[in-house]
């Protein structure tokens, strides 16, 4: 009996020449589903499993079925005669665009058995000559299949090897999904070996010292740490490092896996060529003094560390670099290469540094996936990803994260061992004036570094969209420090006749976690954020400009001219201060997410110009064309159908007339105008998305019992998994009433989960403002059916980012930070805005 290995995800080649046997040894070996046969698909392509002439289609259906089932991570087995080159070229690349090893199995029995068994088959009459020119083209490339690409290749080379052979599917190097923890995973340590030492005490760790006193293992009585490489260069005792983990490792009390400066230190040690920097010189040099016996254990160590494991059935994911979820569990050059040192955009910073790929930014797998490599201040949480390399060698702290409890653990750096190239926390640049702004701080690439949602991207040709928009219509950046994201709307709802319903919102944050929810009326305005001061003297002396602040859009331009919006902030500010809000909260500025009411104050032009326009054609053409097929019913002509939809129409144009009306009352100046305010963003020292929605909304009811004629409540209903049912009854009254809707969102606001940052909400508007937007006649069955397929991956993600970017923007403001970084953030957000997305979701 052989036993044959065959890795449990891989790509298995059958090869041999017709009558080798392959088909057979595949259905006694493999699952029925897990075999793709070359015969099967010309069957499928053309009726006849031996019709030559569907060979090339036949390929293409094989290929397209293996390439979704590697996707899958299911073992796939191909049944071909697989002799030629060339096919099994197209094979090899297939297993390396889905990071999965080839493995070829040879079939190789005497010429006259492959010969014998065609004869017998009534499907194959195509003789002997067949046979020999296949089992040539075998015997041609069977020196060459490990050069060609396969991880290994079995040759069985007669009818008794093939017949006693067993098939055993073995894990993969990565796979120690049955290991369930607890595990403590550490950070990058960089030969910070005092830091290690005290974390793993406090962990609880007890230590083994050596015959010479020195740590050589760390054992706790119910967890096992994991180490995300990194442990050497820079810091003060590599040495120490690698003993204390090798230990650890060898010992069974721990997991490593490989960083990217064990990969160059292996390198150097076994004598290849590389560059000596990034503290390299540092280690070799602690090394030099070791033994050799220590140094050839560092090295087979390292040497055997692989690029990352999933633990625990596929819920965590330990890489030194990060790992997006398509490679996760699998093995190639690539996924090695992602793991050691992530993707990069192919530019570089300020500092000479390679910009990172912001791939955590668009994770959504379920595993948890636990990195390091870039150094950050502190760890922040990343749709279900975080980065525990918060510096200790460079005077920052060592992290280890608890798993499955979620807990981070710190110690803080002894000393700063080694100086970076790109300082841990950024102070502003050298040599520059805080408030003045340069345009090279937007224009190009850029990449916003968020405390809450990690880095962002934003384009050139997304800052070239808002470069225009800023510089032409904006206020003062001095005096825009915030600009709100956009909203994702909720799923499509399966109830008949409505695109969004409050189900799928509440389920939405139930799937995160999320249970404690408010419900907030969607005003019939305009958003806008006020930048409130105390007195005339504060926007100059805080902000370098004269005024009293600004009253802005989304987009961020101003509401009024100049002297209705001092009218208006003269007005509020003396609503502030008897509602006590500059006193309580010991600012002399305030900035407000409000809504600013009715939506005519500002969009005056688009309801005269496009929706009164198309209100009153209907009006004017429909009934006309009603009365017309009328007359034509009345003499006898068949327009039944004709003249339902007509009247059908008719009555959509009245509803969407009467829809948008609602929006509209008469102003004049700042009579009939009014502000419903339902979160403070910032005041002097502070920021506020760390307080729940209800502790914003009562500071908003304070505004409005002082100033009732200027400013106005904004509704709520809190609710949770037991009350769904009052949410959407509220819901219904609501939009029954010929309101917008509601936006849901958590009650504790900023909501970090298991899958990442939350959305700061979820629009749910009703049937007839959706009229507003889709048009008059959108609930009709054509239109309806066509536009429930709408596309939200993109709206999301979008609004995730917007907001986070938005955060940041305030935390750089409420620190003082100088405008250009504040800027910075808010320019992105309108750059954003510029994505293409259905402005209608």
């Amino acid at each position: 009996m052989v036993t044959i290995g065959v890795p449990a995800l891989s790509l298995v080649v059958l090869v041999g020449a017709s009558g080798s046997g392959k088909s057979t040894f595949a259905r006694k070996h493999f699952l029925g589903t897990e075999v793709i046969s070359s015969d099967v698909c010309r069957g499928l392509v053309s009726d006849d499993e031996n019709d030559q002439a569907a060979t090339k289609d036949a390929f293409e259906v094989l290929h397209f079925i293996a390439g979704k089932r590697l996707a899958a991570g299911r073992l796939t087995v191909i049944d071909a005669t697989n002799v030629q080159p060339d096919a099994r070229k197209e094979l090899i690349a297939l297993a390396k665009e889905h990071d999965v090893l080839p493995v070829a199995i040879v079939l190789d029995p005497p010429e006259q058995v492959c010969v014998a068994r065609n004869e017998q088959r009534p499907d194959r009459q195509f003789g002997k000559q067949v046979v020999v020119r296949q089992r040539s083209q075998l015997r041609r490339g069977l020196k060459s299949l490990k050069r060609e690409g396969f991880r290994t290749v079995h040759t069985l080379s007669s009818v008794e090897e093939i017949d006693a052979v067993s098939i055993e599917r073995t894990r993969l190097f990565n796979d120690l999904t049955d290991q369930t923890g607890p595990f403590d995973i550490v950070g990058d340590i960089h030969g910070c070996r005092a830091e290690l030492e005290q974390l793993l005490t406090t962990l609880g760790y007890a230590i083994t010292l050596d015959a010479q006193g020195r740590p050589s293992d760390a054992h706790h009585p119910q967890r096992r740490a994991i180490f995300v490489g990194d442990l050497v260069d820079r810091g003060p005792d590599t040495p120490g490092v690698l003993r204390l983990v090798m230990g650890m490792v060898q010992a069974g009390h721990a997991y490593c896996v490989t960083g990217n400066h064990e990969a160059k230190l292996l390198r150097s040690m076994q004598g290849k060529k590389v560059r000596i920097n990034h503290g390299l010189a540092e280690s070799l040099e602690q090394l030099a003094e070791e033994p050799e016996e220590f140094r050839a254990e560092v090295a087979t160590f390292m040497d055997g560390l692989i690029s990352h494991y999933v633990f625990d059935g596929g819920n965590l994911v330990v890489s030194h670099a990060g790992l997006v979820e398509r490679m996760h569990g699998r093995t190639s050059g690539r996924v090695r290469s992602f793991c050691l040192y992530g993707e990069t955009t192919g530019e570089t910073d300020e500092f000479g540094l390679p910009i990172r790929y912001p791939w955590a930014n668009e994770y959504r797998g379920r595993a948890m996936v636990v990195y390091g490599h870039t150094p950050t201040p502190e760890p922040e949480w990343i749709n279900n990803t975080i980065c525990l390399d918060t510096g200790c060698v460079f005077g920052g702290s060592l992290t280890a994260l608890r798993y499955p409890e979620r807990e981070l653990v710190q110690v803080e750096a002894a000393e700063q061992y080694y100086k970076p190239a790109k300082p841990l926390h950024l102070p502003s640049a050298p040599d520059r004036e805080p408030d003045v702004l340069d345009i090279t701080d937007v224009v190009g690439r850029r990449v916003i570094e968020t405390a809450t949602h990690g880095r962002i991207s934003v384009r050139a040709e997304q800052a070239g969209a808002a470069l225009e928009v800023m510089s032409r219509f904006a206020i003062d950046p001095r005096l825009l420090l915030y600009l709100p994201p956009t909203m994702s709307p909720v799923a499509t709802s399966p109830v008949p006749g409505l695109l969004e319903h409050p189900t799928q919102a509440f389920e939405a944050y139930k799937g995160q976690g999320v249970t404690e929810l408010v419900c907030e009326e969607k005003h019939m305005g305009s958003r806008a954020v006020v930048l409130l001061t105390r007195d005339d003297d504060v926007a100059e002396k805080r902000f370098g400009l004269a005024g009293r602040g600004a009253v802005h859009t989304r987009t961020g331009r101003s509401f009024f001219d100049p002297a209705l919006t001092d009218d208006l902030l003269v007005r509020l500010r003396e609503v502030a201060e008897a509602a006590g809000l500059f006193d309580e909260l010991d600012t002399s500025w305030l900035l407000l997410d409000a809504e600013l009411l009715p939506w005519s104050a500002k969009a005056g032009d688009l309801l005269r110009n496009q929706y009164a326009a198309v209100g009153a054609a209907a009006r004017a053409s429909l009934p006309a064309a009603t009365a017309a097929l009328e007359s034509a019913a009345a003499a006898g002509l068949d327009v039944r159908e004709m003249l339902e939809r007509t009247k059908r129409r008719t009555a959509n144009a009245d509803r969407f007339t009467e829809a948008y009306r609602r929006y509209c009352w008469p102003t004049e100046g700042l009579d009939g105008v009014r502000l419903a305010p339902f979160q403070l963003l910032a005041s002097e020292g502070a920021t506020y998305q760390e307080k729940p929605h209800a502790w914003h909304l009562a500071l908003a009811d304070r505004m409005v019992a002082a100033g009732p004629s200027l400013v106005t409540p904004t509704r709520r209903l809190f609710v949770d998994l037991e009350s769904w049912d009052a949410g959407i009854s509220w819901w219904e009254e609501l939009t029954g009433a010929g309101g917008e809707g509601m936006v849901v969102k958590p009650a504790a606001n900023l909501v970090r989960t298991a899958k990442g940052l939350a959305q700061p909400g979820l629009k749910v508007r009703g049937q007839e403002y959706l009229r507003i937007i889709y048009g008059p006649d959108y609930t009709e069955l054509e239109n309806f059916s066509r536009l429930r397929d709408r596309k939200l991956g993109h709206k999301r993600s979008l609004a995730l980012r917007e907001y986070a970017v938005g955060l940041e923007a305030l935390e750089r403001a409420a620190r003082g930070e100088p405008l250009w970084r504040i800027h910075e953030c808010v320019f992105a957000v309108l750059a954003l805005e510029s994505e293409p997305v259905d402005p209608r979701l």
